[in-house]
C-alpha cells in the first residue's frame, strides 16, 4: 500500500511544522506515529458479509492484505461526522433556496410591483366613465353625468368614456382603446385572471363596446345608399356658445352648457374601420357569452359592409369633413384610412373565421403601407394601425398556416415586424432622452404614449418567438435576441414608473413621487357636494395646490426630449392623461407581468400567453 502524508497540529500550538507519517501494519490497521489521540477500533471484519463472492471477481490488489481500520480518537471522529452532516445539509439548503428564490423570469423581470400598477392603470378608466356611474366603483369623486348626451340628435349617446382631462367623448380614440384592451385580454387573459383583474378589464371593455354599438345607425331599408348611415364621431364641442367642453373648467357632473353631436356617414372610412375592429376584438373577449358576442359581430360585419361598399373615390378620413370631424382635428386628426380598413378586416377575420376578410386584408396591405406618412413610420397609436397589424398577421403566419394563397401574402408582414423590432433597438433610427426614453415622435410631445405601445409590441413579439423556441430574429444584416427585446420593453415601463432622471413615476398614485397637478377637471375640483359653475372652475384650474382627488393610475403626457417635466396643471402637454394612452400602458404592463408560477411547477409557461385562443373561430 502506498503511504500518505497528513498534516496536523497540536491543540496546544497555534502552528506546527511537524508531519506525522502513517503506515499500515500487517493486520491492515492504520497506525499514527507520535499522537496524543485516544484509541477506538473499528473492525470491518465485524460487519455482515455480502452474499456476493468477491473472490470470484478479478482485483488488481494483493489478496494477502486485510483492511481493519482503527480510528484512534473519538472526539475527532465525532467532529468529522458532525461537520460532514452539516456541510451536506448546508449544500442541500442552498440548492433549495436558489430554486425557490431565484427569479424565474430574470430576462425581463422588474423591481416594480406590476400587479399594483395594472390595477391602478385600469382604475383610471373608472374615473373616465360617462353616463350612469356604477355604485360599486372604487373611484369616489365621480357620479352620474352626461345623461342628456345625444338628445340634440334624438339618439341615445349616454355612456362611453370622457377622453382625457376635458369632457368630450371622441369616438375614434375610444374605439382604438377598446380594440387594444381587447387584444391584451385575448393574448394574456390568464395573467389577468391570476392577479384578479380579468373581470375588471372585461367590465371596462364592455362599458366601451356597449357605447360603440350606439355609434352607428344603418340605413332604414336595404335599397338606401350606404352613405345614409349615421356614424357619430363626437359628443361635446369646442366652439358652441360662450362655454364649451374646452374653455369651461367644470366637472362633468355639473355640466350645464349644450353638448352638440358630430355626425358622419360611412365615407368616414377610418372611424368605421376602427369601430369594426373594436367590436370584432371585443367579441372574442366575450366569446363565452354567445348572445353578446354575436351582437358585437353582427354590428361589426354590417358596418364593415357599409364602409367597404362606398365608392373608393369617396372614402376618406373622418376629419376631412367639418360636420363629421372638424372639431376633432386639433385633438385627433386622422392621417389616413387604409390602415383602419385593413385593421378592421384582420380583426373581423379572427372574430368570424371568414377568409373573405383576410383576402381583403392581403389585397389592401400594400396600399395601406403606401398611405403611411413618414412621421408615422413604426408608430402604433390611435392614428396608425399598420405597425400593430403587421405583428398580428405575423402571429397568424407563425401559428396557423392558412396555405395558398395567404401564406405568401403574409410574408411581408413578418419582414416589416422584424424591421420594427430592429428600429426599437437601433441607435440610428430613433433617438432617446438622456434617461433612456425612446422618442418615436419627438416633435409631437406626450412621448410616453408611444413608448408604451412600443414596449407592448416588443414584449408581445418576443413571446411569439419564445413559443416557437426561437432565440431571436434578424433584419438585413442585424440580429436581435429575445433578451434584447425584453430589456427594451422593460426599460420603457421602468422609465414611466419612476426610473428616470426626475425620479418621478408618471403614473399617478404609483410610487412615492408622482404628478399632483394633473390637467383633469374631475380630479382638480373638490368632491364636496357643491355644484361649481364654469366661472368657479378657473379657481381650480389656476390653483397652485395639488389636486384634491387622486386620479389613480393615470399616465400623464410625460417629459420633454431632455427628461424635464413640469408638474403644472396649466401645461397639458406635460400633465394631461387620456384613455388611449392608458390603454397602451395597460398593454405594456400586462405583457411584462411575470405570471405567478408555483415554484414547484417546472412546466409553467413563462410568457403567460394564450397561443391558440385567438384562432378559436378559424377552421
Amino acid at each position: 500500500m502506498p503511504e500518505s502524508a497528513l498534516s496536523s497540529s497540536s491543540p496546544d500550538m497555534n502552528c506546527s511544522s511537524v508531519s506525522y507519517v502513517h503506515s499500515i501494519n500487517e493486520a491492515g490497521r492504520l497506525l499514527p506515529s507520535a499522537s496524543r489521540w485516544n484509541s477506538i477500533e473499528i473492525d470491518y471484519n465485524a460487519f455482515p458479509k455480502s452474499s456476493i463472492e468477491y473472490d470470484s471477481l478479478p482485483s488488481p490488489y494483493s489478496k494477502s492484505v486485510e483492511f481493519n481500520l482503527v480510528i484512534t480518537d473519538k472526539t475527532h471522529l465525532k467532529r468529522f461526522v458532525y461537520i460532514s452532516i452539516f456541510l451536506v445539509l448546508a449544500i442541500l439548503a442552498l440548492v433549495l433556496l436558489l430554486h425557490f428564490l431565484a427569479p424565474k423570469h430574470g430576462h425581463h423581470g422588474s423591481s416594480k410591483n406590476l400587479t399594483l400598477a395594472i390595477n391602478q392603470a385600469l382604475t383610471f378608466f373608472e374615473a373616465q366613465k360617462s353616463g350612469h356611474f356604477p355604485k360599486n366603483s372604487s373611484v369616489t369623486f365621480r357620479g352620474d353625468s352626461g345623461l342628456q348626451d345625444g338628445n340634440s340628435s334624438s339618439h341615445d349617446l349616454v355612456g362611453g368614456f370622457y377622453d382625457s382631462g376635458n369632457n368630450i367623448k371622441f369616438s375614434f380614440p375610444t374605439a382604438y382603446t377598446i380594440t387594444l384592451l381587447s387584444w391584451t385580454v385575448i393574448e394574456y387573459h390568464q395573467k389577468y385572471a391570476d392577479i384578479g383583474e380579468l373581470e375588471h378589464v372585461k367590465d371596462i371593455i364592455k362599458w366601451g363596446s356597449d357605447y360603440l354599438l350606439k355609434l352607428f345607425v344603418p340605413p332604414i331599408n336595404a335599397t338606401s345608399s350606404s352613405t345614409n348611415t349615421n356614424l357619430y364621431s363626437q359628443v361635446g364641442s369646442t366652439t358652441n356658445d360662450r362655454f364649451n367642453d374646452v374653455n369651461c373648467w367644470q366637472r362633468p357632473e355639473d355640466m350645464s352648457y349644450s353638448r352638440p353631436v358630430s355626425i358622419c356617414n360611412s365615407t368616414a372610412s377610418d372611424l368605421a374601420g376602427e369601430i369594426v375592429a373594436a367590436l370584432s376584438a371585443a367579441s372574442l373577449v366575450f366569446g363565452e357569452d354567445k348572445a353578446y358576442s354575436g351582437e358585437l359581430i353582427k354590428g361589426a360585419e354590417k358596418l364593415f359592409e357599409l364602409a367597404t361598399a362606398v365608392d373608393p373615390s369617396a372614402q376618406g378620413t373622418y376629419t376631412m369633413s367639418d360636420a363629421c370631424g372638424g372639431q376633432a382635428r386639433q385633438f385627433y386628426n386622422s392621417s389616413g384610412f387604409e390602415d383602419e380598413l385593413v385593421w378592421a378586416g384582420t380583426w373581423l377575420f379572427f372574430a368570424t373565421g371568414n377568409t373573405t376578410y383576410l383576402g381583403s386584408v392581403t389585397q389592401k396591405w400594400t396600399s395601406a403601407q403606401t398611405e403611411e406618412i413618414p412621421s408615422e413610420k413604426w408608430i402604433f397609436d390611435w392614428n396608425n394601425k399598420i405597425t400593430a397589424n403587421a405583428v398580428l398577421l405575423t402571429r397568424l403566419r407563425f401559428f396557423h398556416d392558412m396555405g395558398y394563397p395567404y401564406a405568401a401574402a403574409l410574408q411581408p408582414s413578418t419582414t416589416r415586424t422584424d424591421l420594427l423590432m430592429c428600429s426599437y433597438l437601433s441607435e440610428h433610427i430613433f433617438n432617446k432622452t438622456p434617461g433612456g426614453l425612446i422618442l418615436l415622435k419627438p416633435d409631437d410631445g406626450k412621448p410616453l404614449q408611444f413608448a408604451a405601445t412600443a414596449s407592448f409590441l416588443s414584449k408581445l413579439y418576443s413571446d411569439y418567438l419564445d413559443l416557437l423556441q426561437r432565440q431571436g430574429g434578424s433584419c438585413s444584416s442585424h440580429n436581435y435576441t429575445l433578451e434584447m427585446l425584453r430589456h427594451f420593453s422593460m426599460s420603457q415601463v421602468d422609465y414611466i414608473l419612476g426610473d428616470n432622471p426626475m425620479k418621478m413615476s408618471y403614473m399617478v398614485g404609483f410610487g412615492e413621487s408622482y404628478p399632483v397637478h394633473v390637467h383633469h377637471r374631475s380630479s382638480s375640483i373638490p368632491w364636496d357636494g357643491h355644484q361649481y359653475s364654469c366661472e368657479d372652475g378657473d379657481k381650480w384650474l389656476y390653483s397652485e395646490q395639488p389636486n384634491p382627488n387622486t386620479l389613480l393610475g393615470a399616465m400623464v403626457g410625460g417629459p420633454d426630449q431632455h427628461d424635464k417635466f413640469l408638474d403644472d396643471r396649466k401645461k397639458p402637454w406635460f400633465t394631461e392623461p387620456s384613455i388611449s394612452s392608458n390603454a397602451g400602458l395597460v398593454a405594456a404592463l400586462i405583457a411584462l407581468h411575470n405570471p405567478p408560477c408555483e415554484s414547484s411547477n417546472f412546466s409553467c409557461v413563462e410568457s403567460g400567453i394564450d397561443k391558440m385562443g385567438i384562432f378559436t373561430n378559424i377552421r
